[in-house]
C-alpha cells in the first residue's frame, strides 16, 4: 500500500485515521484535542458550612434538637450550660417589627466561610472573664442521700408497666391445655409463630411455605389438621386465610339468621360490599327485609379477630410552638423550648488563650472548636428567631380558623409566608417541616394550615379543606333512599357558592372514606 508525496500516513492508535481524511461528523476537529488548562469566570452559588448548618437547625423539631445540642455537647469541650435562662424578648420584638429583607438574607446565604474567622476569634476573646467552675468536683452523696435514690430507682422498677401477653404467648397458652401428639402439637407451633398479628391474626403464609421441601402428602394432611386445631382457639376467625373464612369461623348456630348470614359469607360478600341487595334477593330468594337483618348480623362479627394485640401505640408529639389568645382578641406565639439549654463557650478556655500558655497545638484545637460552637450557638438563635417569626405570620393569617373552625380556614401558599417575613420559601418549608402548634383547638402539624383552594362565585378563596367539609355535611343529610350522586355533589356545591369540578368532588369523597352513591343508598324499603 502506497501513500503520496506530502501526505501523512494514517495513524494505526487513532480511530478517526483509519479511514483517511475521514471524520465521524462535520466540524470536528482533531487537532482540538489536547490536555490543557483554561482560565473559565463561572459565577455559582457556594453554600458555607455555616449556613448548611443553620438549615440543618432550622428543620430540627424540638426534640430532636435537644439531642443534637447534647452530642454537640459531647464533641465539643467548649460548649457549655448557661446560667441566665432569660431570652432577649426585645430582639424577638424588633424580629417582628424589622423582618429582614430578602436581599440581606441573600447576603448571607451566599457568603463563603473559607476563612478561619479571625475576627470572630477575637471577639470572642474580648469577652468578659470569669472563673472557670465547670472543672470543681461537685460534693459527694452522703449515706442518705444515696439510700432515697436507691429507693427511688426501686420504685420506679416497681411501677414500671408491665410487658403485654403477645399474641403468640396467648395461643400457645391455650395450645398447651389441650392433648395432642408431639408432631401435631410442633406444627400448631410453626403455624402460631407465621400469624401476622398487624393483620388481625391473618395466615398470610401458605402451608405449603410452612413445610420442609420435600415434604409428603401426609406432612401436608398434618398441616391441615394442626390448622383446624389452631383455628378452634381464642378469639374466634383467629389462623384465617381470607375475609370469608375469618368470618365463617365466628358463625355458630346459636347467632340469630345463622343460615342467611353464612349464605351472605359464603357466595355474596362482594356483592354485599357493593351494596347490591337486589340482585341478592334474586340469587336467593330472600327478601330485602331479611337480608338487612342478616346483614346487621354480619356487622357484629370482628375482620380482625387478634386487634387486641395489634400495635396501638400512638406516638406522641411535643409542640415546637404554642399559640394563645389575649385580652384584645389577638393570638400570640411563642417557642415551646424552654427545656432546650442556653449555650455558651467555656470561660476556661478563653483564659487558657489569653494567658499565652497554650501550646500551637492547643490554639489550634481550640480555635477550631470556638468556630464549631459559635456557629452552633448562632444557628440555635436563628431558629428561633426564624421559627416565631414564621408561626406568628401563619397564625395572624388563619386568625379566623382558630376563632371559629376548621369551616373558615383561608387559602395559604408558603410563598404568601415568605414575602411576609422576607425569606426564602424554603425558608419557611424547613421551619414547619415536622413542627407542631398547640392551639386552642388542639395540637395541629404546621404544615396543615397551607391548604389550596379555589375562587366562588364572589370572587372569594374558598380552601379545600372547607370544601371537603361541605361534601361530608352533605352526605351526612342526604336522603338515604335516593343519596346523591358526584353529579348531584358538585350541583350542591354549586349552589352554595363552591364551583368544584366532578373528578375533584370524585377524588375528595374516595379521600376521605365515603361510599359511592350506589354503597350507600338505603334498600329497606324496596
Amino acid at each position: 500500500m502506497g501513500f503520496l508525496v506530502g501526505e501523512p500516513p494514517p495513524c494505526r492508535r487513532c480511530p478517526f485515521f483509519l479511514f483517511g481524511n475521514f471524520f465521524p461528523f462535520p466540524g470536528f476537529d482533531p487537532m482540538r484535542l489536547s490536555m490543557g488548562t483554561e482560565l473559565r469566570q463561572v459565577q455559582k452559588q457556594v453554600l458555607s458550612p455555616r449556613m448548611i448548618q443553620r438549615m440543618e437547625i432550622l428543620q430540627l423539631p424540638v426534640m430532636a434538637l435537644h439531642e443534637r445540642i447534647a452530642q454537640e455537647m459531647n464533641e465539643n469541650p467548649l460548649l457549655e450550660v448557661s446560667e441566665e435562662t432569660e431570652t432577649a424578648e426585645s430582639e424577638i420584638e424588633e424580629e417582628f417589627e424589622e423582618p429582614e429583607t430578602p436581599s440581606e438574607q441573600e447576603d448571607e446565604l451566599v457568603v463563603e466561610n473559607d476563612s478561619d474567622n479571625a475576627s470572630d476569634f477575637e471577639r470572642l476573646l474580648e469577652l468578659n472573664r470569669e472563673l472557670p467552675d465547670h472543672f470543681d468536683e461537685p460534693p459527694r452523696k452522703s449515706a442518705n442521700q444515696m439510700e432515697q435514690d436507691a429507693a427511688k430507682r426501686h420504685d420506679a422498677m416497681a411501677n414500671a408497666v408491665s410487658r403485654p401477653t403477645s399474641l403468640n404467648d396467648f395461643l400457645v397458652q391455650q395450645l398447651g391445655e389441650l392433648r395432642l401428639d408431639d408432631a401435631c402439637f410442633r406444627m400448631c407451633l410453626r403455624i402460631i409463630s407465621a400469624l401476622d398479628a398487624d393483620d388481625g391474626g391473618r395466615l398470610n403464609s401458605s402451608l405449603e411455605d410452612l413445610l420442609p421441601s420435600g415434604a409428603s402428602a401426609d406432612d401436608l394432611a398434618l398441616a391441615h389438621r394442626a390448622l383446624k386445631t389452631v383455628q378452634t382457639l381464642e378469639p374466634q376467625g383467629i389462623a384465617a386465610r381470607d375475609l370469608r373464612e375469618c368470618l365463617l369461623l365466628q358463625i355458630t348456630p346459636e347467632m340469630p339468621y345463622y343460615d342467611e348470614v353464612k349464605t351472605l359469607v359464603s357466595h355474596h360478600l362482594e356483592d354485599l360490599h357493593h351494596n347490591r341487595l337486589p340482585l341478592i334477593k334474586k340469587k336467593t330468594g330472600y327478601s330485602i327485609a331479611r337480608i338487612t337483618d342478616a346483614k346487621e348480623q354480619l356487622k357484629r362479627l370482628n375482620p380482625k379477630p387478634a386487634a387486641a394485640w395489634m400495635d396501638s401505640i400512638i406516638p406522641t408529639v411535643t409542640p415546637d410552638v404554642a399559640v394563645e389568645r389575649g385580652e384584645d382578641g389577638t393570638y400570640r406565639v411563642n417557642l415551646e423550648d424552654d427545656f432546650i439549654p442556653r449555650l455558651r463557650i467555656s470561660n476556661y478556655y478563653r483564659q487558657r488563650l489569653s494567658s499565652g500558655t497554650a501550646t500551637p497545638e492547643e490554639v489550634e484545637y481550640i480555635r477550631k472548636k470556638v468556630n464549631a460552637a459559635q456557629w452552633l450557638i448562632d444557628s440555635v438563635e436563628q431558629r428561633r428567631r426564624t421559627l416565631t417569626r414564621v408561626a406568628q405570620a401563619i397564625v395572624d393569617h388563619q386568625h379566623n380558623y382558630l376563632e371559629n373552625g376548621p369551616d373558615f380556614i383561608e387559602p395559604l401558599k408558603m410563598q404568601q409566608i415568605a414575602d411576609k417575613v422576607g425569606v426564602h420559601v424554603t425558608t419557611v418549608s424547613r421551619s414547619v417541616d415536622d413542627k407542631w402548634l398547640e392551639t386552642p383547638r388542639g395540637i395541629l402539624p404546621l404544615r396543615q394550615f397551607f391548604v389550596g383552594g379555589s375562587q366562588n362565585d364572589d370572587g372569594e378563596d374558598v380552601a379545600w379543606d372547607r370544601i371537603r367539609i361541605k361534601i361530608q355535611e352533605l352526605v351526612d343529610n342526604e336522603n338515604k333512599q335516593k343519596p346523591y350522586s358526584d353529579d348531584d355533589l358538585v350541583k350542591q356545591l354549586k349552589q352554595h357558592g363552591m364551583n368544584v369540578a366532578r373528578r375533584t368532588v370524585t377524588k375528595y369523597r374516595q379521600k376521605m372514606g365515603i361510599p359511592s352513591s350506589r354503597q350507600r343508598r338505603d334498600w329497606s324499603n324496596k
